[in-house]
């Protein structure tokens, strides 16, 4: 990697991208934990970031980093954030186009300033464009799949190529990109009109239920557990008397049990335990095996 992160160096610099050394993870996490990255990069075109991808040895996209923890001891390679500097969004009819750095709460702003409907459900996902339509994230009766029309991407050709909503093979928290090594860089959404008070209303309203029913004043990654078929992760957690258990600075959440919270000083090895000792103390207790929905990134 390092005679590589000299090239990269050199093509940050010919496109006028931000770049950073030996950056500390935890300062672009939800989780806010994470050692140092060899490099981190923010593209800022397409063009520049298929040339970044050309060069380098070892890479990972992030966006907001609202569903990852990393090791402790950091990744060896480089990091591409697509954050604000690819975070375009555009309004046309009923449809809206967000490049994969826009955050949700951006684009379902647009869409009230529009007075568009259909995307209420994501407002307060801590996440970006990119990261969600990944995942098919979704709240409160809504997923991506819903809204998604079509995703524009980087094969592992380095080609730019669009999909349409068929062939995006969207399922629970995950999409044809959980697995075929292309990268998100901008998707279409189509909405509907509708009354702009209403659509507010609706917002406002989801946002005060994830704020009394979340641990949102401390660092997490969201939801820990995917859902177990016929129940909920948060329900078979506080029927295994976890509620409130903790490793080092990891906690399980005492306001929501699918919620393992950073109390402040928590390392990616006291996350890893604590969720080792639920998944056993559940499967013991309830008969359910619970998935992980956190992603874990290797040094």
């Amino acid at each position: 990697m390092p005679n590589s992160i000299e090239s990269l160096k050199e093509i940050s610099r010919k496109y006028d991208c931000r770049f950073l050394i030996n950056e500390p993870l935890k300062e672009h996490t939800t989780f806010r934990i994470g050692g140092p990255c060899d490099i981190m990069i923010f593209p800022n075109s397409v063009e520049a970031l298929k040339e970044l991808l050309q060069e380098a040895d070892r890479y990972m996209i992030l966006g907001n980093g609202s569903n990852v923890l990393f090791s402790d001891n950091g990744y060896r390679g480089a990091i591409f954030v697509l954050g604000s500097d690819m975070s375009d969004i555009s309004v046309d009819g009923e449809y809206i186009t967000a490049y994969a750095g826009s955050s949700l709460v951006r684009v379902c702003k647009a869409a009230l300033d529009s007075s568009l409907t259909g995307l209420e459900f994501a407002y307060g996902i801590p996440g970006s464009v990119g990261g969600a339509v990944f995942m098919n994230a979704g709240a409160y009766g809504g997923e991506m799949k819903d809204v998604v029309t079509e995703v524009t991407c980087i094969n592992q050709s380095g080609e730019t190529i669009t999909y349409s909503a068929d062939k995006l093979d969207f399922g629970y928290r995950r999409s044809r990109f959980t697995d075929s090594g292309e990268i998100i860089i901008s998707a279409r959404f189509k909405l509907s009109h509708g009354d702009k008070d209403a659509i507010k209303s609706r917002m406002d309203e989801l946002i005060a239920r994830r704020k009394s029913r979340q641990p949102l004043e401390y660092p997490s990654a969201g939801s820990t557990f995917k859902r177990p078929e016929g129940t909920y992760a948060g329900l078979v957690i506080e029927e295994s008397g976890l509620k409130g258990f903790s490793v080092g600075g990891a906690k399980v959440s005492d306001k929501h049990a699918n919620f393992v919270i950073n109390t402040g000083d928590a390392t990616a090895s006291d996350v890893l335990n604590l969720i080792s000792h639920i998944k056993k103390t559940v499967s013991e207790k309830t008969g359910y095996s619970l998935e992980c929905e956190v992603k874990l990134i290797e040094e």
